[in-house]
């Protein structure tokens, strides 16, 4: 797998973390005392992110934002998996050109 498709995967994987995060906020939004999972993204030094999910430090929810979060993560996930059908693309056209 080269360096394109890799760093799409991971960001692929990255935006599926903070959509179910913010799914499970909302679903939970409800519960007494709950505290919202968030997601803390940092990037690889090989490349990519590297996602890991903590806790909110106050109980309560807060639905504009998961709302707004579940919308970033559909177009970043949408955006990566573009960048991995456009390197797709790029190949089999390097191939025709080859060949």
């Amino acid at each position: 797998m080269n360096a394109v498709s890799s760093i799409a995967l991971s960001g692929m994987h990255a935006a599926s973390t903070r959509m179910d995060t913010a799914a499970h906020n909302i679903a939970n939004a409800q519960t007494p005392n709950f505290k919202r999972q968030v997601v803390q993204q940092q990037s690889q030094e090989s490349a990519g992110v590297m996602t890991s999910i903590g806790k909110a430090s106050q109980p309560g929810a807060d639905l504009a934002t998961d709302i707004v979060e579940q919308t970033s993560a559909s177009y970043a996930y949408k955006a990566n998996l573009r960048s991995i059908r456009v390197q797709d693309e790029l190949m089999g056209s390097l191939l025709d050109v080859k060949a």
